[in-house]
């Protein structure tokens, strides 16, 4: 499962990077642009940093900056459809992948913590 989702995160900052790299140049489009690749890349080089973490609570909360990260992008994609920036059709299959990162991040989070809890009672 972790190389699963290491493979997953990696992938959707290359995706966001190509989407980016597709779009005509406007100082509007540099600006998001600038913003969602970071966020995007961030996600994967997070996820692989708390994988390396040195503690169960490191681990969590390595992965709550994954999950912020992953929100992040989301807003900015929603800010290049509301903008009109890039068409809907165009993102679905990213924000698509964004929400099931987000979604499998936050369970681990949650399970994690309902694990550190059992053993502290």
């Amino acid at each position: 499962m972790e190389n699963e989702i290491k493979n997953r995160t990696k992938k959707i900052g290359v995706n966001i990077i190509n989407l980016i790299d597709s779009l005509p140049r406007s100082p509007a489009i540099f600006v998001v642009a600038n913003q969602v690749i970071k966020s995007s890349t961030s996600i994967g080089a997070n996820y692989r940093a708390a994988c390396r973490a040195k503690s169960g609570p490191d681990f969590i909360n390595k992965l709550k900056i994954v999950e912020e990260e992953a929100d992040e992008t989301l807003f900015w994609i929603e800010i290049l459809e509301d903008s009109a920036l890039i068409k809907p059709e165009i993102s679905v299959f990213i924000k698509k992948e964004l929400n099931e990162i987000i979604s499998i991040v936050v369970a681990s989070i949650k399970t994690l913590r309902h694990k550190q809890n059992q053993t502290i009672v």
